[in-house]
């Protein structure tokens, strides 16, 4: 076999080397801009005073759905298969689990984000306080979501299910190893492989949006100084003047 055969086509190592990459530097770089530049604008710019009641329901499900859904892509991703067989996890557990899990955490995102999108389109000074990027990245964030769902029924609920540790998980490991194999993806479904363009397409949208703050962790409250409360003043203006003398207030000073 000649060398040139042995050569990826160009559409695999464009799909799943440089976009991938390109995606990765403008997340990184553009983090880094945004903190030099915006560090004020570096903030969800919550909306919580212009509605609460909506936000209450919506915020929570979204918020731990994409935690959980999180927390399974990097087990998922980043933990070779050989790793969890060896503390005694099959294969047909770890994939209930996984399904079960990662389906439920993915439906309590997309019902938060609709929730918290709906309550976005349909609140006046709320919509009135959402930038264009804003609204390309809960388009983009969805579909992600959606795709992801998609693909997760389609290959384990409609079709005969389908290990993705054994082609996407090893193909991510080599991204971060610097040894990105596309052949790998060649096989993969293509609703996967619409799902984790789609992915990679968020992570470069992510430092221009308010979904920079998940950046953020607040780790100046262990060293700042205590924030000092003062007593307000009883002779203050919320109380109306009463008729006659005020009683003098007299300090005595310490003597020397």
């Amino acid at each position: 076999m000649s060398m040139a055969a042995a050569q990826p086509p160009v559409t695999d190592v464009l799909l799943w080397v440089v976009y991938p990459y390109l995606c990765a530097l403008v997340l990184v770089g553009g983090l880094i801009w945004r903190y030099r530049y915006d560090k004020f604008g570096w903030t969800t710019r919550s909306s919580q005073l212009y509605e609460a009641t909506i936000l209450r329901w919506g915020s929570p499900l979204f918020h731990f759905g994409i935690l959980m859904v999180l927390i399974g892509h990097i087990g998922g991703l980043l933990i070779p298969k050989a790793w969890t067989q060896a503390v005694g996890i099959s294969d047909h557990v770890y994939h209930l689990m996984a399904v079960f899990i990662g389906t439920v955490a993915g439906a309590c995102t997309l019902i938060g984000l609709a929730i918290l999108i709906a309550r976005r389109r349909l609140t006046g000074p709320v919509f009135a306080a959402t930038t264009r990027n804003d609204k390309a990245m809960y388009v983009v964030l969805a579909g992600v979501i959606v795709l992801g769902l998609w693909a997760t029924v389609k290959a384990n609920a409609v079709g005969g299910g389908y290990d993705y540790r054994e082609t996407i998980s090893p193909w991510v490991r080599s991204l971060f190893l610097l040894r990105p194999d596309p052949t790998v993806m060649a096989a993969v479904p293509t609703s996967f492989q619409v799902h984790i363009l789609a992915a990679f397409t968020l992570f470069a949208l992510w430092p221009f949006t308010r979904l920079v703050h998940a950046f953020s962790a607040p780790v100046g409250y262990l060293t700042r100084p205590y924030v000092v409360y003062r007593s307000r003043d009883p002779r203050g203006g919320l109380r109306p003047p009463r008729r006659g003398w005020e009683p003098a207030r007299v300090t005595r000073k310490a003597g020397r």
